[in-house]
């Protein structure tokens, strides 16, 4: 049986309460169902996995070059989803033309950063890292957590997904970033029913979240207390969001499934004010054309969805989705109908608070680097407006130094 001290201190380490089983108390389902929704601003980060073809994601159709280097790839001015007299989305991606009519989505061109790296585990650490010498071991949007302002007190940063935990939400306040991959993996654990280590640690765990509890007068009881009641309603809420009657269905690993559950945690009022997704398969070497336009077709398709769902419940104005990719491909399409991988390239911010259009001039055809598209705007420069102008927290204790924002990207005032 586990004295009180002990049940704290594994609570401090991650304890595996959270784990296999059947038993949910009531008090976590009351605590739950008593929470209040949120109201905070919400940033969804979408991690384009394999080095997404920005030249053939933002095209730029009018300009001979871009036909000449990619001619079996090439989109023309009848095809495109015009954005401007120059540039013009992938046309598989019809799913985000409403919100670009709506003025809801930047299209910001030519993002990278000085000696960039083509190495898709070297040029991911940097992105997610915000730190291209590799020098730190956390996550920008972790240390983001720590220091953005979660009023909720709920989980700050989750991670949806099969995949280990990635390194941008590494570094969370109190081991606060939560990953969840399968929803039957997300339950309670008591001990069986009926069992003495289920009565000890249901007695335990109802003493400390009792009100007037020793704890208040023990920091560290107190500041376990708090945690891991907050652990217990989100995966109470979890449940139900997964398994109740107006549960997310089919929750899996496509990206529109893994939205919808962001949209019902947010509309639920969960209180996460980060979001972790990713649609993996853009190391497009070989006989590109299809598999790319099934990727961004899946890519537009869902964050539409997403919008679509969040108004319904009226959250869609406290919710922006950023995309990025660990690195562009070449200019050049290569002899396999393909893509080899390159530097820079475009990343989306969609959101009823962006002021939509496109974002910068598209990087030179004839101006390359190496073969490569030369960029102009530092990632972090966009990290630093998301910080400051959209999470509430300061860039320069997040990133390390200040950056200039993109001023395109600020809320609209």
């Amino acid at each position: 049986m586990f004295t009180r001290r002990q049940f704290l201190t594994r609570a401090l380490r991650g304890s595996s309460l959270v784990a296999l089983g059947s038993v949910v108390p009531q008090f976590v389902a009351r605590t739950a169902k008593a929470a209040q929704p949120g109201q905070d601003t919400v940033l969804v980060v979408v991690e384009m996995t394999g080095g997404n073809d920005g030249l053939n994601t933002v095209i730029p159709y009018a300009d001979d070059l871009y036909h000449k280097a990619r001619p079996t790839l090439r989109h023309t001015k009848e095809t495109v989803v015009r954005l401007d007299d120059h540039v013009g989305l992938h046309p598989g991606m019809q799913g985000l033309r409403g919100t670009w009519e709506q003025g809801h989505l930047a299209v910001v061109q030519g993002v990278g950063y000085p000696n960039p790296d083509r190495s898709h585990f070297e040029a991911m650490d940097i992105w997610q890292s915000a730190d291209p010498k590799r020098a730190t071991q956390t996550g920008w949007l972790g240390r983001a957590a720590g220091a953005a302002d979660n009023r909720s007190g709920g989980v700050p940063i989750l991670h949806v997904g099969a995949n280990k935990q990635p390194l941008a939400t590494v570094g969370a306040p109190n081991g606060g970033a939560v990953s969840v991959g399968d929803q039957n993996g997300f339950r309670l654990d008591l001990g069986s029913a009926g069992s003495d280590r289920e009565t000890a640690r249901r007695k335990l765990i109802e003493d400390v979240s009792a009100p007037g509890s020793r704890a208040a007068d023990d920091d560290l009881m107190s500041f376990v207390q708090r945690r891991q009641v907050q652990t217990l309603t989100a995966v109470e809420t979890l449940r139900e969001l997964l398994e109740g009657p107006g549960r997310v269905r089919g929750f899996g690993g496509g990206l529109s499934q893994k939205l919808q559950l962001v949209a019902g945690l947010i509309s639920r009022g969960f209180g996460t004010r980060i979001f972790y997704v990713s649609i993996d398969g853009f190391d497009t070497h070989a006989n590109q054309a299809g598999s790319h336009r099934q990727l961004l077709a899946e890519l537009a398709d869902a964050v539409g969805g997403f919008f679509r769902q969040l108004k319904e419940s009226k959250d869609d104005t406290r919710v922006r989705v950023m995309t990025f990719s660990e690195f562009g491909r070449r200019v050049q399409e290569n002899n396999s109908r393909g893509t080899d991988h390159g530097a820079a390239a475009c990343l989306l911010v969609a959101g009823p608070s962006v002021r939509g259009g496109v974002v910068g001039k598209h990087p030179s055809l004839s101006d390359l680097d190496a073969g490569d598209l030369k960029f102009h705007t530092d990632f972090r420069r966009v990290y630093a407006t998301m910080l400051d102008g959209w999470l509430g927290c300061d860039s320069k204790l997040v990133l390390g130094e200040k950056w200039d924002h993109v001023a395109e990207l600020r809320p609209r005032g």
